[in-house]
This record gives structure tokens, sequence and C-alpha cells, in this order.
């Protein structure tokens, strides 16, 4: 890309380019179908985040995979326990197979996804909304108006509890898919969680019956060719704020989690599903699990890349409430490490920047 002048610089106005970009309803998606060549200035990284911008070598191990075929055998638990707590609490990412989802769901789940980012322009718009925390939203980088430069993404954004979207919002192509994983996604999330709270020492149902994952939403994520790449990212870094994820995705490539300093490529696993540990879940587990960093390179395949996200989250209705490290981690030998929050401390964080890392972490500490 042609460097800059200082004059039209001066006269770049990046909200305005923003705005006009939401104004169009067309997302990263319709900017690739109109033959573009180069970026909107917009998306570019800064240069620090660029010289980053590469698969890692290709030596590296990457994250744990942890079969799960045997966690009602007594003689087996026990070893898919250390391997979840293990895997918790040095990388936070884990990927999962023999998971109980038949592969015909992920494939089926995927296509619908894909179905809806590729519908006509005219028939995706009447969806594009910035209404965040309810309903249905389908937009460009949800924090498109609040980050330092957008990633090239698109996404749809539907919330599942507790006080679900109506199900006549939810887009046709992908409806009756996104219902049915969430089932599929909850009974993974539920069985990952008791086999976590086992590893922390608590009981099986600890973090369910706290009302820790009694929030949920779903994002569709939709990352097209980017003519490029080497300029901005699919996905911005950040970690998740919340307490579990639970993600499925297609064969493309560009998932990195970082690790020991150093960006780490996630390769697909076909029928797996990728499991990370939020902000919350690190505070409540009183640093015993572990959140980090990842972000998803822009995409240089002409095959799109597919996301879907599933996120469980703490019960955000009444704002007043508060968490923090479980009380049966907290001894005088091990004090706690975090403050409790409210919910609306939580809130508040999220929503008063772009996506980021671990800021709820590190103001929390103590």
């Amino acid at each position: 890309m042609a460097a800059v002048s200082s004059s039209a610089e001066c006269d770049y106005n990046r909200m305005k380019e923003v705005k006009e970009f939401d104004e169009t309803k067309m997302g990263v998606k319709g900017l690739t179908d109109s033959g573009i060549t180069t970026i909107p200035k917009f998306f570019v990284q800064m240069p620090e985040v660029r010289s980053t911008l590469k698969p890692c070598s290709e030596d590296h191990a990457g994250i744990p995979l942890i079969d799960l075929s045997q966690i009602s055998a007594t003689d087996h638990r026990p070893r898919i326990v250390n391997e979840l707590r293990e895997a918790a609490k040095s990388w936070g990412f884990f990927q999962v197979i023999n998971h109980g989802v038949p592969v015909s769901v992920l494939n089926k789940t995927i296509e619908s996804i894909k179905s809806f980012h590729e519908q006509p322009q005219e028939q995706k718009a009447k969806h594009y909304v910035r209404a965040e925390q309810s309903g249905v939203m389908y937009a460009s980088n949800n924090d498109l108006f609040r980050s330092k430069a957008a990633s090239w993404h698109d996404f749809v954004h539907v919330w599942m509890s507790p006080e679900p979207a109506d199900a006549d919002q939810i887009p046709d192509a992908c409806r009756s898919e996104i219902v049915a994983w969430d089932r599929e996604a909850t009974a993974v999330a539920e069985t990952v969680a008791e086999l976590l709270s086992e590893g922390l020492g608590v009981a099986a149902g600890k973090l369910r019956e706290a009302g820790l994952l009694a929030a949920k939403t779903i994002a569709g994520v939709y990352y097209p060719f980017c003519p490029q790449p080497d300029l901005t990212l699919g996905l911005n870094h950040h970690t998740d704020p919340g307490v579990l994820t639970v993600l499925l995705e297609n064969q493309v490539v560009g998932l990195q989690v970082k690790h020991e300093g150093e960006w780490v490529d996630v390769k697909p696993v076909p029928g797996s599903l990728i499991i990370n540990i939020g902000d919350a879940l690190q505070i409540i587990s009183n640093g015993e699990c572990i959140s980090v960093e990842h972000r998803v390179l822009a995409n240089s395949s002409n095959e799109p890349r597919i996301s879907i996200v599933e996120f469980f989250n703490m019960d955000k209705r009444v704002e007043s409430r508060r968490y923090g490290p479980l009380p049966e981690l907290v001894t005088p030998g091990s004090p706690a490490r975090y403050r409790n929050f409210t919910v609306k401390e939580f809130h508040d964080n999220f929503f008063s920047k772009g996506l980021d890392s671990k800021s709820l972490v590190e103001k929390l500490m103590v």
C-alpha cells in the first residue's frame, strides 16, 4: 500500500469513513465482492501488529487435543479431568473430540452460517443493526466504532438466553440450525464445566449451578477473502470476557493463540470443537484457569473461513449481583488474587472500548 502523505493524514476523517461504510450495510463481504484490491484505511493495523501477521513455524505442536469419549468410565475420567485442568491452566485453549455432537450436525451448522452470509446483499441488509445485548444483530465488527483498527469479518449474533431472541427474528437461512446448535453446544459446555469443576476440586455442578453458564449468545462469523492480508486481521487480538466459549469452525486456517509470548496456529481438526477460557472464569477460578489472547489472521484463501462461537456467561440481568473467586478456592495458603465484581462493572468494562485483552482481570487484581 502506498505511503500516505502527512497532508492526507491530516485530512483523513476515520470516523466519517467508518460511518459511511457501516451505512452501506454491505459488510466486508460486500467489499470483497466489489472486487477491491486495496482495503479501506480504517482496516489497516498499526506497524507493530502488521509485523506479526504470519503463520507460525510448522514444527509447533499446537493447542492440546483431548478425547472425551471415555468420560463416563471411572478408570478414565480422572485422566481426562487432569488433561483439561492442565490445558486450562497452561494454555487456556484446547480442542475436544468425541464430544457427542454428530459430524452431520457440525457440517449443517457451518453450511447454514455460510448460506446466510452468501445471500444477496438486499436480503441480509434487513438484519443489519448496531443494537447490542439482545435479539439478533448482523453487522461487520461488533466494535467497529470503538476499535483502533477494524478487522476483516462479518457476523450474525443471536442472543439465546436468559432472554432469547424471538424465533422469527433469526434469519431463515440459519434459524433451525442455530436453535439446534444451541442445544448441542450447551451440552458440551456443561460437560466441560463439570470436568473443569472437578479439576478445581469443587462439586461437578458448581459452575452451572452458580449461574455461570446462564447467559448464552451465538455468533456466526464469516471471514471472506481479503486482498491485503498483510495489512489487517480477520479478528483483532483479545481475550474473551466471559466464562467459557465453544467454537466450531470449518477447515480454513486462521485462528492463532498466544502461548509463552508467541502466536501459535490452531490447526483445524475435522469433527473437533475448540474450548477456551474467558476472563470471568480466570477470576472465578482464582487464576487456576487462564484466559489467553487469540486472534484470526485475515483470510488469504478464496474459500471463506466460517466459525460459530457460543459464549457462556454469568446471568447479567441483576446488575448489582457480585461474582468473584469461588470461596472453596480461597485459603490462607492461596488468598484471593482478584476482588469481587458486579455485573454492571463487567458490562461497563466491555462496552467502553474495542476488543482487548484481560482488561477486567487486570482491574480486579488485588
